[in-house]
């Protein structure tokens, strides 16, 4: 999602863009085509007047992707992670989009954190990202909320074990409880498309360091970094017992409560609107003691997106969505 230009005056125009985190649709004929090419294949004749509003800054009125069968993705080459100077915009922090704060990490290193995918495709092709790259969906590319830009990070499913490596050079996607927006390439590489979301992994890659194997679907998997400005707290679920195996399950974090009272008053809330499961856990966060509250597993994305409007509806805060 883009959201920065040249110009200050520019900076508003470029704060929403279209990584809403929803599938795309098919495109219709005329839309960009693969050309079967690894060194870049954006669009030509792209015309993007950063200067325009976002509804009219678009040649598509919504996201979609290229008709007929994805690419052959034999063809295309990851990323070689390697030292890069921090690009000169899309690196403000902290910054606000939507009501809400992010802080940009000083550095991707050690940075692991599991979430919801989803993917942008046609719509953007060809248009500036924040970092006035051109997006091509034909490469391995990705939008983070706070990761420097450029950076690298492997992308692992969750749910079917595949990784790709991206480099994430965009910021997005600002649609609620999603962690990383995947290029059109990444998303069909991983099995991301065309279902629309998954459940992964970002690991952040630091150039020169080898990098771990990926993780399993079923692993457990360390307490990740702090989330965006203004969080209650890291969304980090309780961590399985050794030789444990579980699929990856969604859970809505509603908060995390040094007071037990309050922990169990908001717990209580949500059961009396009868969500189901809510769950109160200990947890430990920068050496304090905390009650984290709770909701899930739930079935699926769409299941964690309808909670989320739910909750925020009783007056509470956004919940965080936690993967385990």
């Amino acid at each position: 999602m883009k959201w920065r230009c040249v110009l200050p005056l520019l900076l508003a125009l470029l704060l929403l863009a279209g990584c809403s985190g929803s599938k795309p649709r098919p495109g219709k004929s005329g839309g960009s085509v693969w050309r079967g090419s690894s060194s870049g294949t954006s669009r030509g004749g792209v015309n993007d007047d950063v200067s325009r509003s976002q509804s009219s800054r678009y040649r598509d009125n919504s996201d979609s992707v290229p008709g007929g069968p994805p690419p052959d993705l034999s063809k295309l080459v990851e990323p070689t992670p390697k030292v890069e100077p921090r690009a000169l915009y899309g690196n403000k922090s902290p910054y606000s989009v939507l009501g809400q704060s992010y802080r940009v990490l000083p550095n991707a290193n050690g940075y692991v954190e599991r979430g919801i995918a989803s993917f942008y495709g046609n719509k953007f092709h060809g248009y500036k990202t924040s970092s006035l790259e051109d997006y091509d969906m034909y490469q391995f590319s990705a939008a983070h909320k706070t990761l420097p830009l450029p950076s690298y990070a492997r992308v692992t499913n969750l749910e079917n074990g595949k990784s790709v490596t991206v480099r994430i050079n965009d910021r997005g996607p600002f649609h609620e409880n999603r962690l990383i927006d995947l290029s059109y390439a990444a998303a069909v590489k991983i099995g991301i498309w065309p279902k629309g979301t998954g459940l992964v992994e970002v690991r952040a890659i630091t150039p020169g360091q080898l990098l771990q194997d990926p993780v399993p679907p079923t692993a457990p998997l360390p307490s990740p970094l702090p989330p965006p400005l203004p969080a209650a707290a890291a969304s980090v679920a309780a961590v399985p017992g050794p030789g444990i195996s579980v699929a990856p399950g969604i859970y809505l974090q509603v908060g995390a409560f040094t007071d037990n009272a309050n922990a169990e008053r908001v717990a209580q809330q949500l059961r009396d609107a009868k969500f189901a499961p809510v769950q109160v856990v200990d947890a430990q966060i920068n050496g304090r003691s905390v009650r984290r509250v709770r909701v899930g597993p739930l079935s699926d994305v769409d299941r964690a997106d309808q909670v989320t409007t739910q909750i925020e509806g009783m007056g509470l805060p956004r919940p965080q969505v936690a993967v385990d």
